[in-house]
């Protein structure tokens, strides 16, 4: 799959079928080598023809706006250490300048990451990649794959400005707190082909004496008091012993900081890649911005920590709906609000990092001491009475063995006078896997808080049970439909789902058994990965004023039928049997409502070849096989609004689906618009309806069309890119690019 906005072409950036992208700039041949990242085998390799540097480019160059920051990068591997650079041309194709990355640290003929990033001189209109490693004979090769020029690539939700979170232009996004110097440094790290947010430079603190040595984001964005935030970073720490950590910090309207949050990494020894550290906290009550700081405790002079994709964000949902916040359900800076109620066991999170987890890096040990039961108390949740909810958890027995575990939740009323604890359910832990143990309870009338409660029994002396993503959510219907009439859609809504590597059909069923897959993000949905627990899907192409259902399927990872589900039947209805849907499947947020005039009357084309046979009365007729359905649609749209609509609808010249309510003569129809007609329907300029000839043409339904979306884009990522609205126009045509983040150039 070509990396998102990428401005090389698919065969530029991944070498295959060929090497037709790029050229020799200095010193070098063009080769095709073996043993791509990227799926089709072939990689770029760039050979010496002597001793020294050598540069290849790409063939192309690509338009560019001045003022504006471009990102390069790719996966290289070679016995010397190399940089990539992006050489900007004015409009006579002269170069004005290279920006180029730092050097790499190291050599290493393993796949690893460079990158640059930086604005765009005055002079230039367009830009080409630049490659460059310094060989030390002739005829070596240094292999090049994976390669991306376009817009910054950063974390969707991000606070943090794209040059903050990697550090890509410089380390202006940093400041020094104490005993600490601050530059960019290139280490050799091997990141997953597919993960474009993380980049070659980290930003490298150094401790300049002996101490305690720290650094902290200039940037200061904008939270909401009593919204969960969570806050991440990769850290590579120094190989020497010291305490590396992040820290999540919240100040009020005049920069005081109010609240501080730490979470310490626990790297493995010794400790040589990159390791994501995560801390999360609730902005308090008077909070109005935030930032992150990260430091070394006993630092030696001289050590360095470095740090790359560094992001502080809303936190995410363990399950959603849950109300156990990030840091009591994860784990991943401490045991948070958990406590031993009675009995002899222990907390702790486990060490080091990534010895075991279910999520994140870390988990909450339980190790008991004795053959006895212990009860675990998590912090008091928000909670409604008089309703089902859902506490679960995920065990793995970790040493020694375990009799029970019982899972249940502890009421509370507002004042926290004790309501009691649910009956609870309890499960034997037989072996050694990660254990989903779910137990649902109708908390009391008066029940406003909640706690989850472990009633954990070992079975012998030392024995280590560790828990994570521990959740408690109102149990609300795992399939849920609604009719939005008005717009002429419904919502389909599937909770708790399966993750890890399971998939999933979704089909629309018609009264008489008929079976259409239902559209989503990234195509018709059949056997798609589940990568949510919560799915919503807004079907825009359900039929109108007929009854039908949805049918769910998911498969497990070996692509057996794991469960199936069905939703209750539902109608949509057309309140005005003279209006009709114009759709674009992709794009619903086009969808136009229109009035129609006049019904097509239809034709059905044929190619046909007629031959005179000499002495025979009729001509032999060769025919080709029937078409589809065409005719000239007529509407009327009532204002300027649903003119401009109208408009939006046609400009992309997409397949359209055509829906009229039952009864009408004609079914729900793709189709294709020719030439359009838009007439005025009166004399007075100010009149404001318009009649419209659309020329149909009946189509297939698109396959793998995907419905276009935000995808998880919000204003805050607006807003952290850009300073005003004006700085906008000159990257978006429209809103509707602004929503996509589909930039001109």
């Amino acid at each position: 799959m070509a990396i998102p906005g990428n401005l090389l072409s698919a065969t530029t950036e991944t070498i295959d079928p060929n090497t037709s992208g790029w050229t020799s700039k200095l010193n070098c041949t063009i080769n095709m080598g073996v043993g791509g990242r990227t799926g089709g085998g072939g990689c770029l390799a760039v050979k010496s023809v002597a001793a020294g540097e050598m540069q290849a480019r790409t063939v192309s160059s690509y338009p560019v706006t001045a003022g504006t920051v471009y990102y390069t990068f790719a996966d290289t591997a070679g016995v010397v250490p190399e940089r990539i650079g992006i050489r900007w041309l004015n409009s006579v194709g002269w170069e004005v300048n290279t920006t180029w990355s730092v050097p790499t640290m190291a050599s290493s003929s393993g796949w690893h990451r460079v990158s640059v990033a930086g604005v765009a001189p005055g002079a230039a209109t367009r830009a080409q990649v630049v490659l460059s490693s310094t060989e030390t004979a002739a005829n070596v090769s240094h292999f090049w794959e994976n390669i991306y020029l376009g817009a910054p690539i950063r974390t969707l939700g991000n606070l943090l400005p794209f040059n903050t979170e990697s550090s890509e232009v410089d380390a202006s996004g940093w400041t020094p707190v104490v005993n600490a110097s601050i530059t960019r440094q290139v280490p050799v790290v091997n990141w997953a082909v597919t993960n474009y947010t993380a980049g070659g430079q980290t930003l490298a603190m150094t401790a300049v004496a002996a101490g305690n040595a720290s650094i902290l984001s200039v940037e200061r964005p904008a939270v909401t008091p009593g919204q969960e935030y969570l806050a991440y970073a990769y850290m590579q720490p120094p190989t020497v012993a010291s305490v590396a950590w992040i820290e999540l910090r919240f100040y009020d309207t005049n920069g005081n900081q109010i609240q501080a949050t730490r979470s310490v990494l626990a790297p493995p020894t010794p400790a040589t890649g990159m390791y994501r550290q995560r801390v999360s906290d609730t902005a308090p009550a008077n909070a109005a911005t935030c930032s992150l700081a990260a430091g070394l405790d006993g630092a030696s002079a001289g050590q360095v920590l470095r740090l790359e994709t560094i992001v502080i964000g809303v936190a995410p949902e363990l399950q959603a709906g849950t109300v156990v916040p990030y840091a009591d359900g994860s784990f991943e800076q401490g045991v948070a609000g958990w406590t031993v109620a009675s009995g002899v066991a222990t907390l702790a999170r486990t060490s080091p990092w990534g010895s075991s987890y279910f999520e994140g890096a870390y988990s909450l040990a339980i190790t008991s001491s004795t053959a006895s039961a212990s009860t675990i108390r998590s912090a008091k949740f928000p909670v409604t009475g008089g309703v089902s909810w859902r506490a679960q958890i995920l065990a793995h027995p970790a040493a020694g063995t375990w009799a029970t575990v019982v899972v249940r939740p502890h009421w509370y009323d507002a004042a926290g006078n004790d309501l009691g604890a649910s009956g609870g359910v309890s499960y034997g832990l037989p072996g050694s896997a990660w254990y989903v143990l779910p137990s649902d309870s109708t908390a009391p009338a008066g029940a406003t808080q909640a706690a989850i409660e472990l009633v954990v029994t070992a079975a012998a002396t030392a024995s280590v049970l560790h828990v994570d993503q521990v959740v408690l959510w109102e149990v609300l219907p795992q399939t849920a439909v609604e009719e939005h009439s008005d717009g002429g859609y419904a919502t389909l809504t599937l909770r708790e789902l399966p993750l890890d590597d399971y998939t999933i059909t979704v089909q629309r069923v018609a009264a008489d058994g008929t079976r259409t897959l239902v559209r989503g993000p990234s195509g018709l949905i059949d056997r798609q990965p589940v990568t949510s627990d919560l799915l919503v899907i807004e079907d825009h192409e359900a039929p109108l004023g007929v009854q039908y259902y949805y049918a769910m399927t998911i498969y497990n990872p070996s692509g057996v039928v794991h469960g199936t589900r069905s939703s209750g039947a539902l109608t949509l209805d057309l309140a005005d049997l003279n209006t009709a849907w114009l759709k674009d499947p992709g794009n619903p947020q086009r969808n136009c409502l229109v009035v129609v005039q006049r019904a097509p009357d239809w034709q059905r084309p044929i190619e046909q070849a007629a031959f005179i046979v000499r002495g025979r009365r009729n001509k032999v007729v060769l025919s080709g096989k029937r078409q589809g359905l065409e005719g000239e649609l007529a509407i009327w749209t009532r204002s300027d609004e649903e003119r401009a609509a109208l408009h939006l609808l046609l400009d992309s010249g997409n397949t359209l689906l055509w829906q009229a309510a039952p009864g009408m003569g004609v079914a729900d129809m793709y189709v294709n618009v020719a030439q359009v007609t838009e007439a005025r329907v009166g004399a007075l300029a100010q009149e404001q309806w318009r009649a419209w000839t659309l020329p149909l043409t009946e189509a297939d339904m698109p396959v793998n069309l995907g419905v276009n979306g935000a995808a998880g884009r919000t204003w805050q990522d607006v807003l952290t890119e850009f300073t005003t609205w004006v700085d906008l126009q000159d990257v978006y045509a429209t809103w509707e690019d602004v929503l996509l983040d589909r930039r001109m150039r």
